[in-house]
């Protein structure tokens, strides 16, 4: 079973637009906070890769909106891992208000040395766990 991680948010005024709504780019905000939060469920926090002078920088985002989220809405996000290769990964974000399915994101990251900014391989330490649970390629 892939690991994944779900966590749950309420809208704050300052996210919407004059309508209400969440603005759009704040998805990728309550992405990044899900991705924190699967992290530190998963690997004790991102510190644990940091702290190896590596980090993930996002190459590539696809956004796939469903429904509006509205000022004080509670929803969740279920964050999972998809396509896994030896320099980058997928974390596939899933947003959703009780039944409802409210937006879909996949992001792709690839792992650098952050002093010389060049891709690396995923630490084995970290892909022992996602290895087994993701689709690889």
């Amino acid at each position: 079973m892939s690991p994944e991680t779900t966590y749950r948010l309420r809208v704050r005024y300052n996210e919407c637009d004059k309508a209400g709504i969440v603005f759009n780019a704040n998805y990728l905000v309550y992405a990044d906070v899900g991705a924190n939060e699967f992290w530190r469920e998963h690997f004790g926090g991102y510190a644990n890769l940091t702290d190896l002078g590596l980090d993930l920088v996002l190459v590539e985002s696809n956004l796939r909106f469903r429904k509006p989220l509205h000022y004080d809405e509670e929803f969740d996000i279920k964050v999972s891992v998809g396509t896994l290769t030896n320099r980058s990964m997928e974390m596939e974000f899933e947003f959703t208000r009780g039944e409802d399915l409210i937006a879909e994101i996949t992001i792709a990251y690839v792992c650098i040395e952050t002093a010389s900014q060049q891709a690396t391989p995923i630490p084995e330490q970290f892909r022992s766990i996602l290895e087994d649970e993701a689709p690889a390629i």
